[in-house]
């Protein structure tokens, strides 16, 4: 049940002390809620910490030391970039830090309800005065401005003015973008305001259970990196995901500062088929059919979800940024929202067929697999017998993206390319090792294989690939995987008895930790491939080994198996003729020039406010995308353009990556080491 205080939406003073506000009244208000805790509330905190006592994979002690961590966790939850809370607030707020253990244990979490109101009310201030910093007219030209990103680390404001040039730089920054979008300034100081009192009105939204989903997935998380808390509405998300169907423009959304990012496609669906939506592009505007845009800049991510979302054959307009850019101008794309079933993210195959070099004219097969879904190895055996029936001189299995899915998919699938034998070692929390095997004695495919990935391949990617590779069935390519090596369970909350009026969420929890049949883990360390194409990524600043507690690397015995497989007396000379390509390639060379430009950059935390400077780095960035735009056309025998806007629309998106994946692949095959066919039997 939420009760209300009256809190002035345009207050210009405030006298702000470690536990109190005293505001100046204005005709207009607005009210926050006073969140309390609910009576499922209780109930679902005592399950949570029963469960991971119970059943975790490590001996977990809900102590002091827990405790401090799930208050450092929730406090960087309430106020990741230190821009909200003053040092005196935070002095205050650490008579709370040993008390998190005891209130989950007991179901009594008004602590965190009274840090989380506080909060609220921190916010509340800083949105009113970056609404009354709109109508400020900006120099844009004042050497050395610049707003400091990255402030997780920084010290807290010490005083209300601190606070100010926090904010004026920050409003200062969201104008300029404005302004480097070709908004002019009347336009600007209307869309800001706007932006500040959406804010505002996703405060007064606030609901008892962003509370208890925050607190208790800070506790969850401050376990290990993959123990969480899905509230109600998060256990409904995942429920559709296993029913398998939803209506929609098939894009995974996360929220990042006050923007949607997109965080992932899902094949099949609108958003991949328009080839206009990617990977970290922003939403920041929504429009249904053809009526007026609304600006989606700091809107709660499940409101933005509700605008996406429609029935099928209903149309969706988005304005979308770019990349990782926030001052280029937005484009629009038009989608029209499909029924997207999960089956649509199924493993596909296609023919790769080089028009130049050495292996031109010939054939290769590329399997790409999005996840590890229920009976995908049943899919992945069809898409095999397709390129078979068309001769392929060998197979690239393309796990780039794959986050995982179901472990025993893993060891199927890893079963269509030997014949027999183990595949992959687990271990529960009660030090009992299982293997799962393959055990149908039939080789589904025994010709040249490589298997593709990148940083984001993680866990079930990560058991195919090493199990590849430990047999010596495949010579992996690509990045260092992403290294999580834990096994998972979801467990709801809701008991049979239960009379509660509103719903229990779920939690997911470590069970286990899975190996490869070498006795080696995965976790922290990932799979590391036999031939690694650049990357700007180190893998230690990177993946796992970057999560808050996640679990140490570690290793038990070997089982017994025999390679099937080698390549290595190969793969001097295929490394060779790689790193000799890739000097020569000019998309790699490109690569390599955005390597070094990104390790240049990388450890930047400001953004300079300088317009000047903003609208230079802008031409220049635009400059080199027509320069080599225009390299590309030349080299394929087209004719220059003067802009960016002039491209060809079917002009084809390259992927280098893939296309050294093929010459390897190639190579491999031209080793003679595995053969090109498989017996009829095995059909």
């Amino acid at each position: 049940m939420n009760k209300f205080i009256r809190v002035s939406v345009y207050s210009a003073l405030f006298c702000l002390s470690a536990g109190s506000i005293a505001v100046e009244t204005t005709k207009t208000a607005v009210e926050l809620p006073m969140l309390e805790q609910e009576s499922q509330h209780s109930a679902s905190a005592k399950r949570i910490s029963s469960h991971i006592l119970r059943s975790h994979y490590k001996p977990i002690k809900i102590n002091d030391d827990l405790s401090a961590k799930t208050f450092d966790r929730y406090l960087r939850t309430l106020d990741y970039n230190r821009n909200f809370f003053l040092k005196a607030d935070i002095d205050k707020l650490e008579a709370y830090r040993l008390s998190f253990d005891d209130a989950i244990g007991q179901g009594n979490l008004s602590d965190a309800y009274a840090m989380y109101e506080l909060n609220l009310k921190r916010r509340l201030e800083r949105f009113n005065y970056a609404i009354s910093l709109t109508d400020t007219d900006f120099f844009y030209e004042k050497k050395g401005d610049a707003i400091e990103f990255d402030r997780k680390e920084a010290p807290w404001a010490v005083s209300t003015s601190e606070l100010d040039e926090l904010w004026r730089q920050r409003v200062k920054y969201d104008a300029l973008n404005l302004k480097l979008a070709g908004k002019e300034p009347l336009k600007i100081k209307e869309l800001l305001k706007k932006r500040y009192k959406r804010a505002i009105r996703r405060l007064t939204q606030t609901n008892s259970e962003d509370v208890f989903q925050t607190v208790m997935h800070s506790f969850a998380r401050s376990v290990d990196a993959h123990t969480s808390y899905l509230s109600p509405r998060g256990t409904d998300r995942f429920d559709m995901e296993m029913n398998l169907s939803f209506e929609g423009i098939g894009a995974v959304l996360q929220s990042e500062d006050d923007f949607t990012v997109i965080r992932s496609i899902v094949p099949g669906g609108p958003a991949e088929l328009s080839k206009k939506i990617k990977p970290e592009d922003k939403i920041v505007g929504v429009a249904q059919g053809d009526e007026v845009f609304e600006d989606v800049i700091g809107w709660r991510l499940d409101e933005v979800v509700e605008l996406i979302k429609g029935p099928k054959g209903s149309v969706v307009r988005l304005q979308v940024l770019k990349g990782a850019s926030e001052s280029n101008a937005p484009e629009i794309v038009k989608l029209t929202r499909d029924k997207i079933k999960l089956e649509d993210r199924a493993a596909k195959s296609e023919t790769y067929v080089p028009e130049t070099g050495p292996f031109q004219g010939q054939k290769l097969g590329v399997i790409n697999i999005p996840s590890f879904y229920n009976k995908l190895h049943v899919d992945v055996r069809t898409e095999v017998n397709k390129l078979k029936e068309q001769n392929v001189r060998g197979i690239v299995v393309d796990l780039r993206g794959n986050g995982g899915g179901s472990l025993t998919e893993a060891t199927l699938l890893s079963g269509l390319f030997i014949d027999q034998g183990p595949v992959v070692q687990i271990h529960d929390a009660s030090g009992r090792t299982r293997t799962e095997k393959d055990t149908d004695g039939v080789t589904y495919y025994d010709g040249p294989l490589t298997v593709l990935v990148d940083r984001y391949s993680a866990s079930a990617s990560e058991i195919f690939a090493a199990a590849m590779q430990d047999y010596g069935r495949a010579v992996v390519l690509g990045e260092q995987t992403f290294g999580k090596g834990t096994v998972q369970r979801h467990r709801p909350l809701k008991r049979v008895y239960d009379l509660y009026n509103n719903p229990l969420g779920a939690i997911q929890y470590t069970i286990a930790k899975f190996y490869r049949i070498n006795g080696g883990s995965t976790q922290h360390r990932g799979v590391v491939p036999d031939i690694q194409f650049p990357t700007p990524i180190d893998p230690e600043d990177w993946g796992e080994s970057q999560e808050e507690n996640a679990l140490p690397w570690d290793s038990i015995d070997r089982v017994q198996y025999d390679t099937v497989g080698n390549a290595t007396s190969s793969l001097n000379v295929i490394q060779q003729n790689h790193v000799k390509r890739i000097q020569q390639d000019p998309e790699f060379a490109y690569i390599f020039e955005d390597i070094s430009r990104y390790k240049l950059d990388k450890d930047k935390k400001t953004i300079s406010l300088v317009e000047s400077e903003r609208l230079k780095d802008k031409e220049e960035a635009e400059a080199l995308r027509l320069k080599r735009a225009n390299e590309r056309l030349e080299r394929n025998g087209l004719a220059k353009v003067e802009s960016l806007d002039d491209l060809p629309e079917d002009m084809d998106e390259l992927d280098p990556f893939l296309d050294e994946a093929a010459n390897i692949t190639f190579e491999l095959a031209s080793t003679g080491i595995y053969a090109a066919n498989v017996p009829a039997s095995a059909k």
